[in-house]
């Protein structure tokens, strides 16, 4: 995810070429703004372009277009925005259940703190790999005398988790450590973390409908394709630079809408998984006062930038 500055426009301006998504956007009103040349050439010096579409009609279809492309805009960032709710409510949750369990754990018992804390800093990476191109069994902690490898099995690993940590729930009521109450509360932070999953499965696994997206782009297609045809007679060259701004404006809004539909994936735009993982990790191995140098660090986010 790109972190910047929105009041400094200078250092964002500098770091404008840099993103993946410009990129690719720049290379795409290159090759709209190039047929708007062609177009303008051929009216020029070939023959009069003409096409039996007013000029009136023809701004009442970009006005349309635009309300298109705002409730697709909308409909993505709500799609980004609930990602991060449910990550930020992992966060919550991992914090409130290791808090618990600090409370209810003897500062002696350093075996089971550091299960939980290595546990629960787990299911925050393997849910990270669930929701991206599979789990990372290098960036998991061993806990106990199991190794991560052995979670390979399991095609749903964040229920396996999930399992595990219920599963020592129950050893510790029988030997009296949590009470009936106490299993309870811990319950709920627990199912939480499955209800986590599933929403962010949900986000994952609906993406927009293919119709409603191709339906947009082949809109979009067809405006900029006609709009150096209906307008070239009346601006001559100057349609070329209205042809460019036209397809920067159109092109990176739906491009836009493309790249954070998905939140959990590796583009620039996209939540910054590793980080938060990281941050559970951190915070639990605080909390369960444990120490953290034998758990495995996440790895950077391979499309991570950073402007100041």
């Amino acid at each position: 995810m790109i972190i910047y500055d929105a009041k400094d426009w200078g250092e964002a301006i500098k770091h404008f070429h840099t993103s993946y998504v410009i990129q690719v956007l720049l290379r795409r009103v290159a090759y709209v703004g190039g047929y708007g040349v062609v177009v303008t050439l051929v009216d020029q010096y070939v023959v009069n372009v003409e096409v039996p579409i007013d000029g009136i009609f023809f701004s009442l279809l970009g006005i349309l277009l635009s309300l298109l492309l705002v409730f697709r805009t909308n409909t993505a960032y709500d799609r980004f925005w609930e990602g991060r709710r449910q990550w930020g409510a992992l966060v919550n949750t991992s914090r409130n259940l290791a808090v618990l369990l600090d409370s209810l754990l003897p500062d002696s018992d350093k075996i089971n703190r550091l299960f939980f804390a290595r546990t629960l800093s787990n299911f925050a990476l393997v849910l990270k790999g669930h929701l991206r191109t599979g789990v990372d069994m290098g960036e998991l902690a061993k806990t106990d005398d199991q190794d991560p490898d052995a979670l390979k099995q399991y095609a749903h690993i964040p229920s396996r988790i999930a399992a595990l940590l219920m599963r020592r729930f129950q050893v510790l009521k029988q030997q009296g450590i949590v009470s009936d109450v106490d299993l309870i509360t811990v319950r709920l932070y627990h199912q939480a973390l499955l209800d986590i999953t599933g929403s962010c499965e949900r986000i994952r696994k609906t993406p927009i409908p293919f119709s409603y997206s191709f339906f947009i782009k082949l809109f979009i297609s067809l405006y900029l394709l006609l709009l150096p045809l209906v307008l070239v007679d009346k601006y001559e060259y100057y349609i070329i630079v209205a042809t460019i701004l036209a397809a920067y404006a159109l092109l990176g809004v739906e491009m836009i809408g493309d790249e954070i539909e998905d939140p959990f994936g590796l583009d620039c735009n996209d939540l910054p998984l590793n980080q938060i993982a990281q941050t559970i990790q951190r915070n639990m191995h605080e909390i369960l006062a444990v120490p953290s140098a034998t758990s495995v660090s996440p790895k950077p986010e391979t499309n991570f930038m950073k402007v100041n």
